[in-house]
């Protein structure tokens, strides 16, 4: 048609005109070109479309000899994994054993005179003549409080080896024992301090202030003999603290006091909210009685098969069987998610102090229609609402840096010179607690009190101002927490005006009355994870990295001990670059505030990448075994492959030096087989493509030790078990697949 116009235009031009027997043979070799046009298009699709199906059939053809193979070799890759797995588990299991002996043996032969907490007898012996000492003097005092400390240490390393139930209710019962007994203790301190307040008072203030400190405590003491109305408060310079008072109890016979014990005796006390019914990764890595399965082994991985070959199949009166048997046996990851769907809206209804969700209570109300069928409104308590929302979650929050008494006690009758004679008042009643607010506080102004909405006098807070303790970090501003003894709970009300100077780490506060209160910090303000990296520098050691949302760590794994690295500058020094074992190091950051473990209820706080937990404990263990000669790192189709799948860059590395980005490959895990991915971590689809002169393998060990070198395969079979178990405690205890 082109050339026919082409040449009707040349024509025109010339000033002829064609005749119509031109035209017909023009349009003829028109409608020629265009038939030899489509033909020849043809055939090419054709040809394409059959060099198509030519491919798809020899894809198939090796697709099908490639599962045929991993099939053959499924039943022999399986036990070879279970045998490593249970050779290393075994191992451990003698060594943890034989560590028990020892250390018990070295207990016996330490002959310091101090009690051995195991021994039932030697421990209420210790307890019962401690209790009955006079002894009244700080120093001796502080030191067998250190003592008991170190015991209590002892009890909680013995109940972590959970021992039987008969055993650990001794064990706690006894800590409890020593924990109030070091509180009974410090109060008795406080107590022969105030005493002698009036011989040790200050010049310039007339009051009473001292500080003693020691490894465990610091005790902060102050006493009103001055009763200063103008007094507004105290600041213990050498330790940066603070307090202050309102006007009545600036001209009362008051003490006031703040121990800062860098131990937490409270929070064990609390009764949390009872965990909700779940499939806890927790769970399957305790399971060490049972046999060590591969991915496809796994109920989840057979009930993932089986929905996915005939999920449609499914008759309507198997349906209600089929969802019988999937809510008694194990969950898949489907029916897990929609459970943490479930837990995410059950963990926003209220929960009472014993942490039960309160029932509805309907209010009748006789002679009156309702209007809606006669049906009753439920009855709403926004007091109550208010205290459950008050109480601290302890699954979420962690108690930083220890707790601070913060009391104020009634000043002991004071000593008198009369006649060369010192005569003093004693009393039986010990230290007594000057109530705040209370009917028998003096009033001696209008400004001592305010009048609240219904007219009722109101009395104004105390104030408090502390320093963060250099032995934590806050990756965020600290929250105030108080202690309720009543409840037995930590609390977030009565406390008003809390403020952070981020600069000087100081929080000052208001609280209506005095509690002891603590410093809190939300333990997953540091997840998800945006990468991390576990990359092998020699025989037997290796180096996981993790980057946090706040703060980024390096862990060190030499055999089985464990090095903490970060550049954060209000980090703890006390943990950096120091030797310790994975549970060890694991206590410690948690503790300082470095948080990257996770719990079984963390799923509930951080936005997480749910997957098959019973798959990811499997790859963590295959992980670990390999850990001496590969390196492994985030990838971000992770998050796209679905709950049944993983996604992550491996690279074999035998120099310790940083991994190029050209030489990571995709590996794509699976309850049914593993494989290495053609497509790239640029790539800008997702393609679940076998990479060429690739295979699939039943478990991943063997799919990674198809492609490693002849040193590297050296390496890994010479993997020390304990660093095999260092490398996997680690990475369960992190769960990088998931929370990043």
């Amino acid at each position: 048609m082109i050339i026919l116009e082409k040449i009707i235009k040349s024509g025109k031009k010339k000033g002829g005109k064609l005749s119509k027997g031109e035209k017909e043979r023009l349009q003829r070799e028109e409608d020629e070109r265009k038939h030899k046009e489509e033909e020849e298009a043809r055939l090419v699709a054709e040809r394409e479309e059959q060099e198509r199906r030519e491919r798809q059939r020899q894809e198939q053809e090796e697709q099908e000899i490639l599962e045929l193979k991993d099939k053959e070799r499924r039943e022999d890759e399986l036990n070879e994994l279970r045998h490593l797995l249970e050779k290393n588990q075994a191992a451990v299991s003698k060594w943890e054993s034989e560590s028990r002996e020892k250390a018990k043996w070295e207990r016996y032969m330490r002959c310091d005179g101090s009690p051995d907490p195991s021994v039932l007898q030697e421990i209420n012996t210790f307890i019962t003549l401690w209790r009955e000492d006079p002894e009244a003097q700080v120093k001796p005092i502080l030191q067998q409080c250190d003592l008991a400390l170190r015991l209590i240490d002892e009890l909680e390393g013995l109940l972590a080896d959970q021992p039987e139930p008969q055993e650990a209710i001794q064990h706690k019962e006894t800590l409890q024992s020593l924990q109030e007994l070091i509180l009974a203790k410090q109060n008795l301190i406080t107590e022969e301090v105030l005493k002698l307040a009036k011989t040790q008072s200050d010049i310039e203030t007339g009051n009473m202030q001292t500080v003693i400190q020691d490894k465990n405590i610091t005790l902060c003491l102050w006493a009103n003999l001055n009763k200063n109305p103008r007094f507004k408060g105290f600041e213990f310079q050498e330790v940066e603290l603070s307090f202050r008072l309102p006007k009545q109890l600036a001209v009362g016979d008051v003490a006031v006091r703040i121990l800062h014990a860098r131990y937490d005796h409270l929070s064990h006390l609390s009764r949390p909210t009872p965990p909700r019914s779940r499939s806890s990764f927790a769970s399957i890595v305790a399971g060490g009685d049972q046999e060590p399965q591969g991915p496809q082994d796994t109920p989840a991985a057979a009930e993932t098969e089986g929905e996915g070959e005939g999920r449609g199949s499914v008759l309507p009166g198997e349906e209600a069987e089929v969802m019988s048997l999937k809510s008694e046996g194990r969950k898949t990851a489907v029916s897990m998610q929609s459970g943490k769907e479930d837990r995410k809206s059950a963990a926003l209804k209220p929960v009472d102090e014993h942490g039960n969700e309160p029932e509805e209570t309907e209010t009748m109300v006789e002679g009156i229609d309702s209007g809606e069928g006669g049906s009753p409104s439920p009855a709403v308590d926004p007091v109550a609402d208010s205290l459950v929302e008050s109480i601290v979650d302890l699954h979420q929050l962690s108690s930083l840096g220890g707790v601070f008494y913060f009391d104020a006690f009634h000043l002991p009758p004071q000593a008198h010179s009369l006649n060369g004679w010192e005569i003093r008042q004693l009393l039986d009643t010990g230290l007594q607690v000057f109530p705040y607010p209370s009917e028998q506080t003096p009033l001696h102004s209008s400004t001592s009190g305010k009048l609240d909405e219904s007219g009722a006098l109101s009395y104004l807070p105390v104030g408090v101002s502390v320093k963060l303790p250099d032995t934590v970090i806050f990756l965020e501003d600290p929250q105030v927490a108080r202690w309720d003894p009543a409840d037995q709970h930590w609390k977030t009300d009565c406390i008003s005006d809390v403020s952070y100077e981020a600069e000087a780490r100081r929080v000052s506060f208001n609280m209506d009355a005095f509690y002891a209160f603590t410093l809190m910090q939300d333990m997953y303000a540091n997840m998800p994870f945006q990468d991390w990296e576990l990359r092998p520098l020699a025989q037997d050691s290796a180096l996981l990295t993790i980057t946090g949302a706040l703060i980024d760590v390096r862990i060190t794994i030499k055999g089985d001990q464990c090095m903490l690295q970060t550049e954060h500058e209000h980090a703890p020094a006390h943990l950096l670059d120091r030797w310790m074992s994975a549970p060890a190091l694991q206590a410690a950051m948690t503790s300082a505030g470095i948080n990257i473990f996770t719990s079984d209820h963390s799923d509930k706080y951080v936005s997480v990448n749910a997957k098959d937990p019973l798959i990811e404990h499997t790859v963590y263990e295959q992980m670990a075994l390999v850990s001496s000669a590969v390196a492994f790192a985030w990838s971000r189709w992770n998050s796209q492959c679905g709950q049944e799948h993983l996604v992550l860059k491996v690279c074999e590395q035998l120099e310790g030096e940083q991994v190029e980005d050209d030489a990571w490959s995709l590996y794509l895990l699976g309850a049914q087989r593993s494989q290495r991915l053609a497509m790239g971590e640029d790539d800008a689809t997702f393609s679940p493509q076998l990479a060429p002169r690739s295979e699939f393998h039943s478990t991943f060990l063997h799919m990674l030790l198809d492609g490693l070198s002849g040193v590297a395969k050296e390496r890994v079979c010479a993997s020390h078990h304990l660093h095999v178990e260092t490398v996997q405690r680690l990475l369960c205890a992190t769960r990088v697949l998931t929370y990043s």
